[in-house]
């Protein structure tokens, strides 16, 4: 019985061509290195929120950060961003509403809609947890050379762009994605410029 030849650029043990080959290999690579740096910063976060606030678990930190980044935001706004179902996300804001870190409120525009946003203590202490998370940041980075810092960072904004990562400014801050979501107070608004 003939074998049948898989043609130009495959090989015939597999029937994947070179080219492919390499790309898997590489998209491999690139998740290895995704996950070993996303425990670092995953660690990174456990440890600041530690030092600052230890009755808070790092789902209630990602949920106050995006009430930080985009608030004040619905309830299902929030649930959709972190994932979890909008029943999820009300039990989480009811716990950090006890703490006094969030602020629930009925949108005058919608009575059926809750809008949600930090308190004054929750601004502080997502400040305070940031900026121990930017200072270890900082000296880890700091433990880089220049050649391989100024590769890392265009790298990384790219991957969070390819993410739909809410965009970061070069302030320190944290800025919505404008024209994403309006205003939740107006819904008829358009967004801030």
């Amino acid at each position: 019985m003939r074998q049948r030849d898989p043609g130009p650029g495959r090989d015939p043990g597999d029937g994947v061509r070179p080219a492919e080959a390499a790309l898997d290999h590489e998209a491999e690579e690139l998740s290895a290195a995704v996950l070993a740096a996303s425990r670092l910063f995953v660690a990174i976060s456990a440890r600041a929120l530690a030092r600052t606030d230890d009755s808070l678990t790092l789902p209630q930190l990602r949920a106050l950060v995006v009430l930080d980044t985009c608030g004040p935001v619905k309830l299902v706004v929030l649930a959709t961003t972190l994932g979890v179902n909008p029943s999820t996300a009300l039990r989480m804001v009811e716990r950090l509403e006890a703490l006094d870190l969030v602020d629930r409120r009925t949108n005058p525009a919608n009575r059926r809609e809750v809008v949600l946003s930090l308190t004054g203590a929750g601004r502080v202490l997502v400040g305070r947890v940031l900026a121990q998370r930017r200072a270890e940041i900082r000296r880890v980075a700091r433990r880089l050379s220049a050649r391989e810092r100024a590769v890392l960072v265009p790298a990384l904004r790219a991957l969070a762009r390819a993410a739909g990562e809410t965009a970061v400014d070069t302030g320190g801050g944290a800025g919505a994605d404008r024209g994403v979501m309006d205003d939740p107070l107006d819904p008829a608004a358009p967004p801030e410029p």
